[in-house]
């Protein structure tokens, strides 16, 4: 099929890349002319597994167009797909601006029937209000063309989006008119063998469906940090708590473990958005309002643990922080629980020895590009090096199995906390580590303190943004 992209962020550039890489031929397009002439040149805005290398190939073969030319893409296809940012406008709703200016240029350029896919995660009702644009500009045209609009929500995880594309678990389409149905599911059939993974259903339903999904692993993982706080005063070991109700066929283990935080680019926005739906419809959603706050505040909890061990004041001391991206596989920073870490480590007077496999120069350029008291170094070994402390803030599989007994010769105090729980704890107490965990009892007790609770003059509305 001929297919047009509009956005060439995470989920435009892996959708078209992924179509064309089944013999569709594909207009990626993007108002961004240095990115499209970077991308033309091979070189992705973005880290993610796999990506590059099918950029690459499908552009040299064809099938795969980069252009800023939106006219050139939508006379030579048959779907449009909107997969612009829809970022958190300040009321917590989804912006979407940029949708519907990608609808009005439609509607200026379309020369023949189209049928226009809503592929970014927008509210409830916004396939209407993308029809409205088109049909709107046509009518200032006086030209009479049909616009066919449907609804399908991507369900990518950044660090495996490739995969996710070309194997997924479940293709969604919202639509109301069988021939588009008929149409999406032969552009989806080379992804999905199983017939039961395309699942069609009307259009708001189809966009409830995608922050239903987001909303409900926040809410696991909110969950599950929860019970590690609750863990760590009666005494128990949430690890063990974990396995115990991952073992359960109703509950199951994804999204179970505990940590200091969810960010990035997905659960963070759809979760707000999704409680201003429920305000503007007159709900009062507060388990999802709950779920944001306890996320917030969790992503305070090494600093908390910090603090308990050395005090308020940490000047003179230096940190040794691994990891950056929210997640291992990534190097978006977007909202990631590095940021409020190594931010409130140093206004506490605290130094930072930094590494992270990939989200280096975009946290050196956009997140700490102002920031003093912080050391980007070349390896995670080299991070440790005359640290009081190692924090774990990422689990990079490079970390996972770490050559202990050179931390122990670099490191000065051999102490690690550790907010994604990677190590064993009875093993790292044998080799003389003081390893702090997420919901696990405290190697030693110490007088408590809350960051939340010692910097004058900060409400505690603040951390419930």
């Amino acid at each position: 099929m001929k297919i047009t992209v509009i956005g060439t962020g995470y989920v435009g550039l892996v959708t078209g890349t992924c179509f064309s890489e089944m013999g569709n031929k594909v207009y990626c397009v993007d108002i961004d002319t240095s990115k499209i002439e970077h991308l033309k040149k091979g070189i992705i805005p973005i880290y993610e597994p796999d990506l590059e290398e099918l950029v690459i190939k499908n552009y040299k073969n064809g099938d795969l167009n980069f252009t800023c030319n939106l006219k050139e893409g939508l006379n030579n296809s048959d779907i449009c797909f909107i997969a612009v940012g829809t970022p958190m406008g300040e009321d917590g709703s989804a912006d979407l601006q940029y949708v519907l200016s990608a609808a009005k240029e439609i509607g200026q350029i379309m020369s023949n029937d189209l049928i226009v896919v809503d592929k970014s995660t927008v509210p409830v009702g916004t396939a209407a209000k993308v029809k409205k644009v088109i049909t709107e500009e046509l009518g200032k045209r006086d030209v009479s063309y049909n616009v066919y609009v449907a609804s399908n929500p991507e369900f990518l995880k950044e660090g495996s989006a490739v995969a996710d594309f070309m194997q997924p678990d479940r293709v969604i389409v919202g639509s109301d008119n069988k021939c588009v149905i008929e149409i999406m599911k032969e552009l989806y059939a080379p992804f999905i063998k199983n017939h039961e993974k395309f699942i069609t259903m009307d259009i708001c339903s189809a966009e409830m469906t995608k922050y239903a999904a987001n909303a409900m692993l926040a809410t696991r993982i909110s969950f599950m940090n929860e019970m590690a706080n609750i863990c760590e005063r009666v005494g128990a070991d949430i690890n063990n708590v974990r396995e115990g109700i991952g073992s359960d066929g109703r509950i199951g283990y994804s999204f179970l473990y505990p940590g200091c935080g969810y960010g990035g680019s997905c659960l963070p926005k759809d979760v707000n958005a999704l409680i201003k739906i429920a305000d503007d419809y007159g709900y009062d959603s507060r388990i999802l309002k709950e779920v944001e706050l306890v996320n917030n505040k969790q992503k305070f909890s090494l600093v908390n643990k910090i603090m308990n061990r050395f005090g308020c004041d940490l000047s003179g001391y230096i940190f040794a922080v691994w990891g950056l991206a929210f997640k291992p596989g990534t190097d978006d920073m977007r909202e990631a629980p590095s940021q409020v870490i190594i931010d409130r480590l140093i206004e506490l007077g605290g130094k930072i020895n930094v590494y992270d496999p990939k989200a280096m120069d975009i946290a050196k350029q956009h997140y700490f590009k102002d920031k003093s008291n912080i050391k980007f170094v070349s390896n995670k070994y080299e991070a440790v090096n005359n640290a009081d402390a190692m924090i774990i803030v990422t689990e990079w599989k490079e970390f996972r199995n770490p050559d202990f007994y050179e931390i122990t010769n670099r490191i000065k105090n051999k102490i690690i906390f550790d907010g994604r729980n990677q190590y064993n704890k009875d093993t790292l107490e044998k080799m003389g580590f003081e390893y702090h965990q997420i919901g696990n009892s405290q190697p030693r007790i110490y007088k408590q303190y809350s960051y939340i609770n010692s910097v004058q003059g900060m409400p505690l509305e603040y951390f419930s943004k």
